[in-house]
């Protein structure tokens, strides 16, 4: 019953219409990151019991240590596919993680941090990042690094929201803001506005670009509720960032979607993109980012039945990896091209679950791109092929 019922949302109600508040809370918490370090290390962050806990692998996923929690004082924690807790390295080995933790009331959070500095043995208390404490959405938090070692994040925040109906003026959707920090996530700066009228429950991807800045790609609102995506380099050196459209899809929802894209940035400077819309269609589609004018080599990844999808690219190969649902369970897909993204070969199945899924993630180290997927029966690193 749980798998028809879960069909029929993914293929016509739910692409068009869920928002944060529709997910089935009954579901195991999926949420989870997966990231390699600079030795090749595999390291998993995910959440249980209040905690938000973190594990190592040294044989690619077939077995963790013990986890290592890393709010030692339990806390609600956001650990949704959309929403999960995020990991990422420092350049001295320093590890970061962050997560949302939702207020009292429905739909707030506040975005926490913590790092270690000794392996993942020890974390720091955790803070929150942004200085306005309101009760409100700052949520559906994206962690990065930059060549500099700054520690950048960027998430959901609906204060401008609050603001302008407290002055009778019409807001439709959540902003974006971002901080940043320059001392190892000791402090971090006062936050700043990216963008303005952002989707209230959309994953932000964020990508590092060959200039070693941090790259933004998230889902905005135009005009009347046109549900588009918009690209920004958050600057960290006192500048100001803009955000640019950067997909035209049309696509007319007044409401959020919780469908997030993803990005990833060649060493030539290539964007390359996934993001999903349903103006037609329910489509995955894939293209490469041009700021301001429509995505080149725009295709049709996937359609009815495909969700959150992500993507990766070393050198002229790259990969897509998505969820696709039909009545017999999830199957984890992947479709790749060996030309820089201008074909791509057919889909094929990497695995199937008739358990509940978490999102996927391509993950990358020396050359080698796996699938990282988190299921209710278990994780699983899946390797997807090796780059020329």
């Amino acid at each position: 019953m749980r798998r028809t019922l879960l069909l029929w949302l993914c293929l016509t109600v739910a692409p068009v219409l869920a928002h944060e508040h529709m997910t089935m809370a009954q579901e195991p918490p999926l949420g989870a990151t997966a990231a390699f370090d600079a030795h090749g290390r595999l390291w998993l962050v995910d959440a249980g019991d209040g905690h938000v806990r973190l594990r190592h692998s040294d044989d690619l996923g077939k077995t963790f240590s013990a986890p290592v929690p890393v709010n030692a004082a339990p806390e609600p924690i956001y650990a949704e596919g959309e929403n999960r807790p995020k990991l990422a390295f420092g350049p001295q080995g320093e590890i970061y993680v962050s997560w949302s933790q939702p207020r009292a009331r429905p739909w707030t959070g506040f975005v926490r941090f913590a790092r270690s500095l000794d392996g993942g043995a020890h974390f720091t208390a955790p803070v929150t990042v942004h200085h306005d404490r309101a009760e409100i959405t700052h949520r559906f938090d994206a962690l990065a690094v930059d060549s500099s070692g700054r520690v950048v994040l960027a998430w959901v925040d609906k204060r401008d929201q609050v603001a302008a109906e407290a002055a009778g003026k019409p807001y439709l959707g959540a902003a974006v803001y971002y901080t940043w920090s320059s001392d190892r996530g000791a402090h971090f700066e006062p936050e700043r506005a990216l963008a303005q009228h952002s989707c209230e429950c959309c994953r932000i991807a964020l990508a590092r670009t060959p200039q070693g800045g941090v790259a933004a790609f998230f889902r905005a609102v135009y005009g009347d509720n046109i549900r588009d995506h918009a690209y920004a380099v958050l600057r960290t050196d006192g500048g100001t960032s803009h955000a640019e459209r950067a997909t035209y899809s049309g696509w007319h929802i007044a409401g959020c979607p919780h469908h997030g894209p993803g990005l990833a940035i060649g060493n030539d400077g290539t964007r390359h993109a996934v993001w999903y819309e349903a103006s037609g269609k329910p489509t995955i589609w894939y293209g490469q980012l041009q700021p301001g004018q429509r995505a080149a080599h725009a295709q049709a990844i996937a359609s009815a039945g495909a969700s959150h999808a992500d993507i990766a690219v070393h050198g002229t190969t790259v990969w897509i990896a998505w969820n696709q649902v039909d009545a017999q369970g999830d199957a984890l897909m992947l479709r790749h091209s060996d030309d820089g993204g201008l074909h791509f070969g057919p889909p094929r199945a990497l695995a199937n679950s008739t358990a509940a899924v978490g999102s996927p993630q391509l993950l990358l180290h020396d050359g080698h791109a796996y699938a990282a997927w988190n299921t209710a029966s278990g994780f699983r690193l899946l390797p997807v092929g090796d780059a020329p």
